[in-house]
């Protein structure tokens, strides 16, 4: 037998592994990208800029992210692929060096009612753990406190077997769970309105119903006549029995025409298909039901605790565990840190350092019971990062879409520093920013455009920030922008009075909000401005709000549709062609019959994912052959639609084609900066920002005076923010009053009167700091707004 001896030593500098330092994009064509290959340093803080529509999600999110998850993904089983969503390759001819993506982007929380701040980070679970073992009086394991696990109890026989015998003996099994058996863990009990959920003096048969989707014509007439139901007898006929089984009934297995379904009452039916789920997650006409037919009122037996009486009796130093969770974070972490417990050190060592993680990341305001469907986009990415905080992972991708959405200038230092702790962790973190603060902390730049749409798509500037500022791209133009302050501001014509405000953490708050102005409220993240503005004035008549809430759409909206765009399109397509207007409908007669006007077929491959693949009929175009020999000014109604904003407004003006009512609304859409998107781009491609934009470019023609934005600059580029003065000034010039929640310096800059809240967040803000021109605010300092608007203005 032969030995052998290592001779080699360690070879001189890097280790081949070491080399693989850089993520390398070749050939990228996703969406509007036009060939873009770039090479991304790894380990590094990169920051993508250009105008909004400019290509950077689609090369940060849809090429690297979307490849680095699909492989991840192709590594499960094909069951557990069937339950993740579905995601094709992304149109690039090469990439190279991915790691494992974590996206944290600005999608709102889920839409489960039970779903809290402490239950969608880690610290709900930590504090349960914390009660079992140290509350008095001791109730049972970390279940016993949780508002999502009912307590079972069970008694039968069991069988147990000794030695060669078995035996059966009577057991009984008892698991205690905190949930409140009334409420079932949501806080609230709901109360039907009867005469909202159908009309008495009707019979089924004539439309009794008025529950939305509840039509007599289709299966639901074959099942309320197959439970036994006289379809013809009115309602305020029927027997106390006939009604409790049409509202109550338990569901019961019945047979329609040699079918086997299930009968259920209506209320019951209700509450598991509309109020399991989070009312702001409905579509509208479903939303305006429950609200109108559904009383929501606080749980009489937990207080709205969520949690059963024997979990709220059990406490540690006076407090139960809804005590805990109601108490502002920041309190929360004083508490903990009062806790002197050698048996639970590790625990609480675990959970200070995650309530100082929410502290630190500006969210210290929040209180652990707080929804989690409440949360505005940005806080919802903030305690997404949370969780990464503290993570253990490293060399992994972290993918942020503007995290410094919602943030006050004093609150984005604190980001910044977030950012580079990741990165000095030894990941890469990729970063899709506007704001020149956040630009500025890059190591490495990647500008795209030159502009939005087709007119983008292409790397115009890669390398250093000092790189960027000396290069002549938009962004390099208008890094160091700094607005100036009005020399005159207008002059009020009104005022909405605001008296003795108290919603969540405002403390008694009166304030006279000018009309006829452009009035801006400013304050850190959690001051109170929301609670102010949508508490207190958004509810009044002729308001119109415009809020960052998503655009509910199918696959199938778009632009033109959202808008009311699509209508005198098809009006002047049906005048020139002398047909019917429903002709130039993807969703109606000119639809093509291969793909039902989607314009893509959808294989569902059952365990595996369903494959997309365009239609071959149609090409993708959406409508019959024979619709699209029909033409306006020389173009079909399928070409119309993949025209931009811009080509589309030069198209309807004059000409053969000139189409008012169409033009109008194609001028709102370019006024709010969206002319590069195309008319028939379906809306779940548009980010965050142009929804809210295109929200803006619809309401903009709705009856109101007071127009409420909530900070519209979202997703806005340096250049743009320009024009939204502008559009923002001519709003005001015509009459309407103007209130905007927002952060940016320069549209405070741009105010004629500035209410700023604070001084601090939570119970440590709610109150009004400062309230007049936006040069007094600069003059005075007196306000953490003040100094940083004086710094961004150059003040001396």
């Amino acid at each position: 037998m032969t030995t052998t001896t290592r001779t080699d030593t360690q070879p001189s500098g890097l280790h081949t592994a070491d080399g693989h330092d850089l993520i390398r994009v070749q050939g990228a064509r996703v969406n509007n990208l036009k060939d873009v290959s770039v090479e991304i340093p790894k380990r590094r803080l990169t920051v993508f800029t250009g105008v909004s529509g400019s290509g950077k999600s689609s090369l940060v999110f849809g090429t690297i992210a979307a490849e680095s998850q699909r492989m991840i993904n192709e590594t499960y089983s094909a069951f557990v692929q069937g339950f993740m969503p579905t995601l094709s390759r992304p149109e690039v001819d090469m990439l190279e060096g991915l790691t494992t993506a974590i996206i944290v982007d600005q999608e709102r929380m889920g839409a489960n009612p039970r779903s809290t701040v402490g239950t969608a980070t880690d610290a709900n679970a930590m504090l349960r753990i914390l009660f079992s073992r140290l509350a008095q009086p001791h109730i049972g394991s970390p279940n016993a406190y949780s508002f999502n696990i009912p307590t079972v109890k069970a008694s039968g026989a069991i069988t147990v077997e000794r030695g060669n015998k078995t035996k059966a003996e009577k057991a009984t099994f008892n698991r205690l769970g905190g949930m409140c058996p009334r409420c079932e863990g949501m806080g609230n009990v709901s109360d039907f309105d009867l005469t909202a959920l159908y009309d008495d003096s009707k019979s089924l048969s004539e439309g009794a119903l008025t529950i939305p989707g509840y039509s007599m014509d289709g299966w639901y007439g074959r099942i309320f006549s197959g439970a036994g139901f006289n379809m013809d007898k009115p309602i305020n006929k029927y027997t106390k029995k006939e009604l409790h089984d049409l509202l109550y009934k338990e569901p019961t297995k019945i047979k329609v025409e040699g079918i086997n379904l299930t009968y259920e009452g209506i209320i019951n039916k209700i509450q598991k298909s509309m109020l399991s789920k989070d009312v702001d997650a409905l579509q509208p006409h479903v939303r305006a039901f429950v609200e109108r037919a559904i009383t929501f009122t606080t749980c009489p037996d937990c207080g709205g605790t969520r949690l059963s009486q024997e979990a709220l009796s059990s406490k540690i130093k006076g407090k139960n565990i809804a005590d805990v969770c109601s108490m502002q974070i920041t309190d929360l972490a004083d508490w903990i840190r009062g806790l002197d417990e050698p048996s639970v050190a590790p625990l609480l060592a675990g959970l200070q350092h995650l309530l100082d993680s929410f502290a630190e990341i500006g969210l210290g305001y929040l209180s652990l019971d707080r929804p989690s469907g409440t949360l505005s986009g940005g806080e919802s990415q903030r305690t997404k990062m949370i969780r990464h905080l503290g993570s253990s992972l490293t060399d992994v991708t972290y993918v942020f879409d503007e995290p410094t959405i919602g943030l006050h200038p004093h609150d984005i230092e604190r980001m910044n520093s977030l950012l580079l702790q990741l990165r000095d962790k030894g990941n890469t973190v990729l970063v899709v920013e506007h704001k020149p603060e956040s630009i500025a902390i890059a190591d490495h730049i990647v500008d795209l455009g030159p502009g939005a749409g087709t007119g983008g798509g292409t790397v115009c500037f890669e390398g250093t920030v000092d790189g960027l500022r000396g290069s002549d791209t938009i962004t390099g133009r208008h890094l160091d922008d700094r607005a100036r302050i009005k020399e005159s501001v207008r002059s009020a014509s009104g005022a909405l009075e605001i008296r003795g405000a108290s919603t969540n953490n405002l403390k008694n708050v009166d304030a006279d909000i000018p009309l006829g102005v452009l009035c801006v409220l400013t304050g850190v993240a959690g001051s109170g401005k929301s609670s102010l503005i949508h508490g207190s004035v958004a509810k009044r008549d002729g308001m119109v709000v415009i809020d960052q809430s998503g655009i509910r759409g199918s696959r199938r909206s778009n632009p033109a549709t959202y808008t009311g765009l699509l209508e005198p399109i098809r009006k002047a397509f049906a005048k020139a062609n002398g047909v019917k207007p429903a002709l130039f409908s993807s969703n109606s007669e000119g639809a093509c019959p291969t793909c039902n006007g989607a314009g893509v077929i959808y294989t569902d491959l059952g365990v595996m994912a369903t494959v997309e693949t365009t239609c071959e009929e149609c090409d993708g175009k959406r409508f019959q052959a024979a619709v699209l020999d029909f033409t306006l000014g020389g173009r079909n109604i399928a070409e119309v639609l993949a025209m931009s904003v811009a080509e589309a407004e030069e198209f309807f003006e004059d000409g053969d084609a000139r189409t008012p009512a169409a033009h109008k609304i194609l001028d709102r859409l370019a006024d709010v900066g969206l002319g590069y998107l195309t008319l028939g781009q379906p809306l779940t491609t548009l980010s965050g920002g142009e929804r809210q934009r295109l929200k803006l470019a619809a309401q903009m023609a709705e009856k109101g005076d007071v127009y409420i934005l909530d900070e519209p600059t979202t997703g806005l580029h340096l250049a743009d923010v320009q024009n939204l003065l502008g559009l923002l000034d001519r709003l005001v010039d015509s009459g309407k009053s103007v209130i905007v929640i927002e952060h940016h310096q320069a549209v405070m800059a741009h105010a004629d009167w500035i209410i700023d809240l604070g001084p601090g967040a939570g119970h440590d803000g709610g109150r009004i700091v400062f309230e007049g021109s936006p040069a007094d605010l600069v003059a005075g300092r007196s306000t953490l707004t003040g100094e940083h608007l004086a710094a961004y203005v150059g003040a001396s």
